[in-house]
């Protein structure tokens, strides 16, 4: 019995040890998040806003194979307290128990979770913590989170995607067009080619495509030199990241491009298509080309709207 109570007070990670199965599952967790916020069902709630405390435990599937220090391998800590964010800005609530609930099904949605403990105090009620703690496994939730699934994607930030030449990242104009582009709904993810200065010449496909993903790479950092809001991004995660959060990133092209199960069929040198896969695997609400030479045919990016601006005209 006293073994039973103190597990019943017990961090959730406790818990999570304490009724696992025989099946080995790593955990991630959140521990002591502090959020203020409007909620409660009585009167004396309202109007004013109180700290709640978050404690989360997390079961996923142990990875297969070596980790390799890959961001886009693991179930991100930032997955976490977006769950928790989102949650907290749908809508005010009344009980505890519906956000337990609700932030323990969006964190289910993520592919490598299968169990999730959530606990939930209010530290202002009281001289102590008084709290609900839940937990779910996917398993459990099938339905629902197939139904939250088809929302989410909906949900999801849709950026545009936009290339530059030599020429516009180089011209004196390039921060207003930044500012122009930052300042509409969408996220700004900007793209690059080549440097305009010779790159090495291995003669060989598989070593060229990697040495001229890298080139792409150092432009890009020379984009970022330009304009300090410009941050170079090379992952999926970084990526989600940033959309949610108003950051404009400068693609790194070359962990996306070698990881992708059905990656381009072109080749690096060919900026602009390999751009418009991009868009395509962002699904983007346009691929915009700004050049100083119009008049090529423009890449194929499949559904994605796209158009090509003249460094004189306006972008929009």
């Amino acid at each position: 019995m006293a073994s039973e109570i103190r597990l019943a007070f017990a961090h959730p990670s406790e818990r999570a040890i304490a009724t696992a199965d025989d099946r080995p599952r790593d955990r991630i967790s959140l521990r002591d998040h502090v959020v203020e916020v409007e909620i409660g069902a009585f009167q004396a709630e309202r109007g004013t806003k109180q700290r709640i405390q978050f404690n989360v435990v997390v079961e996923v599937e142990p990875l297969t194979g070596p980790i390799e220090d890959d961001v886009d391998r693991i179930l991100s800590y930032d997955r976490v307290t977006e769950a928790i964010a989102h949650e907290l800005s749908a809508e005010r609530l009344n009980l505890l128990e519906t956000l337990a609930e609700r932030v323990a099904e969006r964190i289910l949605l993520e592919p490598q979770a299968i169990r999730s403990f959530v606990r939930i105090e209010k530290l202002d009620r009281g001289p102590g913590a008084l709290g609900v703690e839940i937990v779910r496994t996917r398993r459990d939730m099938a339905d629902h989170l197939e139904e939250m699934a088809d929302e989410l994607a909906q949900e999801r930030p849709h950026p545009r995607v936009v290339f530059l030449s030599n020429d516009a990242i180089s011209h004196p104009d390039l921060t207003q067009w930044i500012s122009t582009m930052d300042a509409r709904k969408a996220p700004v993810i900007l793209c690059v080619g080549l440097p305009d200065e010779a790159g090495p010449q291995t003669g060989h496909t598989m070593t060229q495509r990697r040495i001229d993903l890298l080139s792409i790479e150092q432009n890009g950092w020379f984009l970022a030199s330009r304009d300090l809001r410009c941050k170079v991004v090379a992952t999926r995660t970084e990526l989600d990241w940033a959309m949610k959060n108003g950051q404009i990133c400068v693609w790194a092209p070359s962990k996306i491009v070698l990881d992708a199960v059905e990656g381009p069929q072109t080749q690096p040198r060919n900026a602009q298509a390999l751009s418009a896969w991009f868009a395509q695997e962002m699904e983007a609400c346009e691929f915009l080309m700004i050049d100083g030479t119009i008049g090529g045919n423009l890449p194929d990016s499949g559904s994605i709207p796209q158009r090509q601006v003249d460094i004189g005209q306006p972008l929009f």
